[in-house]
């Protein structure tokens, strides 16, 4: 049945064939020309299927976005590529079909050239049948009818041989078409099969090959679909495909390998000259499919590093098991997410306060496996620290049931962190990692996911009220809640101050951010040429993110200083103690994150330098407050712009005599900045343990 179906799906492959042949009289440019004719018959489809493929790569930064935004949830980030296939009229099994309408010709060329006798000189089968007996070939056998034009070309058969059934006119029509049937090009016989011949023929898979490669170069570089793919995908397609034409160039007949190479060089040409009429460039965002590239690749390779450490092993393991005991327990009520180690600080006085207060368990989920919770929890049986990775996290939150989960992570629900599947009703609570405002320092919307707010002062309840007004969001749960590290903060100041011998001088610590023209690329050789004396010694302490980033940079101007080194000036890149940020007497910087730090914890001021503002947010401005990162600055210290920079000498001797007073102001401004100073952990405790009690309450009414 099967040999009847091909028969009839290859009658039109054969007349085509015929014509081919007829007009050229050589089967091997006959080949050439069905293969032209075919690319000209299916050129309509051909256009199709360019723009369509153009239409996945205008689509394609959505889509990347759509799997960082889903990351981890397969389900809905199927479901949303479905919604913008159809919303943008992509059909993404299109490009399925130029590979079913390649397999259909070749296996109509195929079956063509194994069966001269049916389709190019529509002999009658019963003829054929008994030209086969005649030769002694089995008619089964894919290439007998080549073994017929051998034999009449070869002479086995004349117009003296007898064969049963066939009259003598009708074998003297055969053996004049067939000795007239020129199957020669370029020296080789186009029906010979490579492998049987051997000798210059091993040149027939050769080139087959070169086309296959040749193609698939230029597709990687100019095809608008397949310049996108990956190189596992472009350099995988291109061994297919080499392979592929090894095979047909060296176990099938020549002409075969011939269609395969014609059909390779003038899809090469048809698919510049798409790129000329169509070109892709005209409406595809090549810059924002990059920037969606770059925001999957950092999804991607979360965690990876760790594949690079001895401990990796040891670490999957380790997750394995700490992923199944999560889940193995019921009932959860809190479950505390860090990212790493030193987020810890952040939850230390919540932790100890719910540890105290009452008899909850806290659950203590980690990225990092040398997280210090591990240590901790060794003395407090009350604590169950899990370490997950990255990856791992994204099922663990999606599959997550407890009552309350404390994080110190923005942009919840947005991007990989995703609210849980599982149960709707799971309270999900901000801590700060900073005294700072959120309306600029994070980007758009980066807390709107969360039911509650743990406010470090009023100034951050208004900007979420404001928040929520301007984007008609609904009212989250903001507690007065405070900063406990301030409070650790202070503690070490006062300890390191107590500890620090005076050198006599008065101590500037030069400490900047890492961000765009922060101080060291922007003016810290004017601040040292103008500070630079014996009655000050100045202590550069660079951010350690632009010591990683920028150490070149770092180094030279290490360098260009080195005579200078000494009581005078000093560069700190030991980041491993604070010393010299709480004894100092005075700090310059720009937009880093340490001046209220400092100016809280050592009572002493600042000056800030207006270099380029540190923004995460364009919109800032839409929520109609100004941030206390700029409105403080004039309190605690002195703000002053990158040319006023030139007359720091007095600007610092002004704050320097002004200690006395500058102490007084920074105290009340700290006491109307934060909330529950000293208490603020029993704060956070006091309300999530209200808040179990609560939903217990609703549980069981």
């Amino acid at each position: 049945m099967g040999i009847d179906i091909m028969y009839y799906i290859c009658i039109p492959f054969g007349y085509l064939m015929k014509w081919c042949w007829q007009i050229e009289g050589n089967y091997g440019w006959a080949i050439v020309l069905f293969t032209l004719a075919t690319k000209i018959v299916l050129l309509p489809f051909s256009v199709w299927v360019h723009k369509n493929s153009i239409n996945m790569v205008k689509i394609q930064p959505a889509v990347n976005f759509l799997k960082a935004n889903h990351y981890g949830d397969m389900d809905t980030f199927a479901d949303e590529q479905a919604k913008l296939f159809k919303k943008e009229n992509y059909h993404p099994l299109l490009s399925l079909i130029p590979l079913i309408l390649q397999i259909v010709l070749l296996l109509g060329v195929v079956q063509t050239i194994y069966h001269p006798l049916d389709y190019l000189f529509g002999m009658d089968a019963g003829v054929i049948q008994a030209l086969g007996e005649a030769v002694q070939a089995n008619t089964e056998d894919s290439s007998y009818q080549l073994m017929i034009v051998e034999a009449i070309k070869n002479g086995v058969i004349t117009t003296s041989t007898v064969i049963p059934g066939v009259s003598a006119e009708v074998l003297a029509s055969v053996i004049a078409n067939v000795q007239a049937f020129d199957t020669g090009f370029l020296g080789i016989n186009l029906l010979a099969v490579p492998a049987e011949v051997w000798g210059a023929y091993v040149l027939v898979p050769v080139v087959a090959g070169i086309s296959s490669w040749l193609l698939c170069f230029t597709q990687n570089r100019s095809n608008v679909i397949q310049h996108e793919q990956g190189k596992l995908s472009k350099y995988g397609l291109m061994v297919v495909s080499v392979g592929i034409s090894l095979y047909l160039g060296i176990g099938v007949p020549a002409g075969i390998a011939m269609y395969w190479v014609a059909g390779n060089i003038l899809s090469i040409v048809q698919m510049y000259i798409l790129n000329a009429i169509i070109n892709p460039k005209r409406y595809v965002d090549y810059e924002e499919l990059e920037k969606s590239r770059l925001a999957l690749a950092e999804l991607e390779k979360l965690g990876g590093e760790g594949k690079r450490s001895p401990e990796y092993k040891e670490n999957a393991a380790r997750e394995k098991k700490d992923y199944k005991r999560f889940f193995s327990i019921v009932n959860k009520h809190v479950v505390f997410y860090s990212e790493k180690s030193g987020f810890y600080k952040y939850f230390e006085a919540i932790i100890d306060a719910l540890l105290k207060k009452s008899s909850v368990t806290v659950h203590y989920v980690t990225n990092d496996p040398n997280d210090v919770i591990f240590e901790i929890a060794k003395e407090q049986p009350r604590i169950k620290p899990y370490y997950i990775g990255v990856k791992k996290l994204i099922p663990l939150m999606m599959k997550l049931e407890a009552d309350v989960v404390v994080m110190t992570t923005p942009d919840f629900n947005k991007y990989y962190i995703k609210r849980s599947l599982m149960k709707k009703d799971v309270e999900y609570i901000y801590a700060p990692h900073d005294m700072m405002s959120v309306h600029m320092g994070f980007r758009e919307g980066a807390l709107d996911e969360f039911d509650t707010i743990f406010c470090t002062g009023v100034h951050v309840a208004r900007e979420v009220r404001a928040t929520e007004q301007v984007y008609g969001l609904p009212e989250k749960t903001l507690v007065e809640f405070g900063y406990p590290f301030a409070d650790k903060l202070i503690e070490a100041g006062e300890q390191e101050r107590a500890q620090h011998v005076s050198t006599g001088k008065k101590e500037i610590l030069i400490a900047p951010s890492w961000q765009e023209d922060n101080l060291l690329d922007s003016c810290i050789d004017t601040l040292i040429e103008k500070l630079y004396c014996d009655e000050y010694h100045l202590i550069v302490r660079p951010h350690p993110e632009y010591v990683k980033r920028y150490s070149a940079r770092m180094n030279a101007l290490v360098e260009k200083y080195r005579d200078r080194v000494g009581e005078n000036l000093s560069f700190e890149l030991d980041f491993s103690r604070n010393k010299s940020v709480y004894a100092s007497d005075l700090l310059i910087t720009d937009w880093s994150g340490i001046a209220l730090e400092y100016c809280f914890a050592t009572k002493r001021p600042a000056m800030f330098v207006n270099t380029k503002l540190k923004c995460m947010n364009e919109n800032w401005e839409r929520i109609g407050l100004t941030p206390v990162e700029i409105t403080l600055r004039d309190q605690v210290g002195v703000s002053v712009n990158k040319e006023d920079v030139e007359s720091c000498d007095e600007i610092v001797r002004k704050l320097l005599d002004s200690s006395a007073e500058y102490e007084r102001i920074i105290e009340e401004t700290l006491e109307n900045h934060l909330y529950n100073i000293g208490h603020a952990g029993e704060a956070g405790a006091k309300y999530i343990l209200k808040s179990l009690k609560a939903k217990k309450k609703q549980a069981n009414p």
